[in-house]
């Protein structure tokens, strides 16, 4: 009998073109789920039959309580090797196997630039301007000799800077364990949290979510940032304080604000940031690029692949 294999949260319907399925040939049934369960109880019924399932990212979490309602689940794969959505202890305790996947590392940092670029230089407003039969209704701003502030120099971090120097602007960071000699070999001078919000044109943040970081950008570091300054968050939505970022924006403390991540997501579609002035809103779309799910979904095939075989691989 065919391992019932689910994938979850495929917005896209991209698995079978993306993973190569074909390998695992008929000793596997798949099913794809493109719409998000919210639902524990739905979950747990849409899954009741899986011995397998396919996670993107932290989309569906997998606490305790859910692991313990999934008798006939045995393995669990999670694209990325880490997820905070999955209780791998709970897993490991029931039996069931946690495995990962590589990934790419650069779409994330790319599409920070486009949020910046697309606030910066008013994009979506002339676009849909031109489309409407106008033209010319906003003075863009430079990025050239402008200061960038970045709120985490790590890995994505540090690409947005180098890109941010490529465009001649002043790198500033801050995070709570930054070196002042690693930003020094980035070119990037290390300063307090304050003066970066105060001082930056553009504060971007890339911080893994925490509970050190969940609402660390909240209503007093938005009301010190300059009125013509912008926000950018392609990281995850808990670390700004959202009812404070709605008053930012729709009072004018800040310029507008570029947003990848929220603190629910999918958005719900009657969501205040959804007609928030002076903003660019994107739905996750960080990871979300050809090169990156080959890697995704070719990886999950082959976990599942060495898993049928006795020999698991990139076990969590």
């Amino acid at each position: 009998m065919a391992v019932q294999v689910v994938v979850l949260d495929d917005y896209q319907n991209a698995a079978r073109e993306f993973g190569g399925w074909e390998r695992l040939g008929e000793r596997v049934e798949l099913t794809v789920l493109t719409e998000h369960v919210d639902d524990p109880d739905v979950l747990v019924q849409r899954l009741a039959h899986a011995e397998v399932v396919v996670a993107m990212r932290e989309r569906t979490p997998f606490p305790e309580a859910v692991l313990d309602r999934l008798p006939r689940l045995r393995l669990l794969v999670t694209t990325g090797m880490a997820n905070v959505a999955i209780d791998v202890s709970a897993a490991k305790r029931r039996g069931v196997t946690v495995t990962g996947t590589r990934g790419v590392g650069t779409g994330t940092a790319e599409l920070t630039w486009a949020l910046i670029l697309a606030l910066v230089r008013q994009v979506p407003a002339e676009s849909q301007r031109v489309r409407t039969g106008g033209w010319q209704s906003t003075i863009g701003g430079d990025l050239a000799g402008h200061t960038l502030g970045v709120v985490g120099l790590g890995r994505l971090g540090a690409q947005v800077a180098t890109v941010g120097r490529a465009f001649g602007m002043q790198i500033v960071a801050w995070s709570q364990n930054l070196r002042p000699e690693h930003a020094a070999e980035l070119g990037v001078r290390a300063v307090s949290k304050e003066e970066l919000f105060a001082d930056s044109d553009i504060v971007t943040v890339h911080l893994q979510l925490s509970d050190r970081t969940r609402g660390l950008i909240g209503e007093a570091e938005l009301r010190s940032m300059r009125p013509d300054a912008y926000l950018v968050n392609t990281s995850r939505g808990p670390i700004i304080d959202e009812a404070a970022l709605l008053t930012a924006v729709r009072e004018g403390w800040i310029g507008g604000a570029g947003l990848d991540v929220f603190d629910v997501e999918p958005l719900p579609a009657d969501h205040p940031l959804r007609t928030a002035p002076n903003t660019v809103l994107t739905p996750h779309l960080g990871y979300v690029t050809r090169e990156t799910y080959r890697v995704f979904y070719g990886d999950a095939v082959e976990d599942i692949d060495a898993f049928l075989a006795g020999s698991p691989v990139r076990v969590l």
